[in-house]
């Protein structure tokens, strides 16, 4: 007998769901949220995201971070302090 679980959590695209959120390079702060602490950018299967939108939130994290609005590894965030500066 396998276990199956009770209760699933419907996952939903973000951007199908409300039109008003922007999904521009411009915008860091949304694109922050699929990216994780390191500069991985999350896959659609753990967000929720369809695959019009995951495609397109790609290639936005991508430009911001080819005009420095994100950063591309842990080293780089301003968080991070390299050993160089102690």
């Amino acid at each position: 007998m396998a276990f199956k679980k009770k209760f699933s959590r419907r996952k939903f695209c973000r951007f199908c769901a409300d039109s008003d959120i922007p999904l521009d390079y411009k915008h860091p702060e949304v694109l922050r949220d699929f990216i994780t602490e390191r500069g991985k950018i999350i896959a659609r299967r753990i967000t929720g995201t369809c695959a019009k939108h995951q495609r397109e939130l790609t290639t936005e994290i991508k430009r911001a971070r080819q005009m420095a609005l994100l950063f591309y590894t842990a080293a780089h965030s301003s968080d991070v302090k390299k050993k160089s500066q102690l």
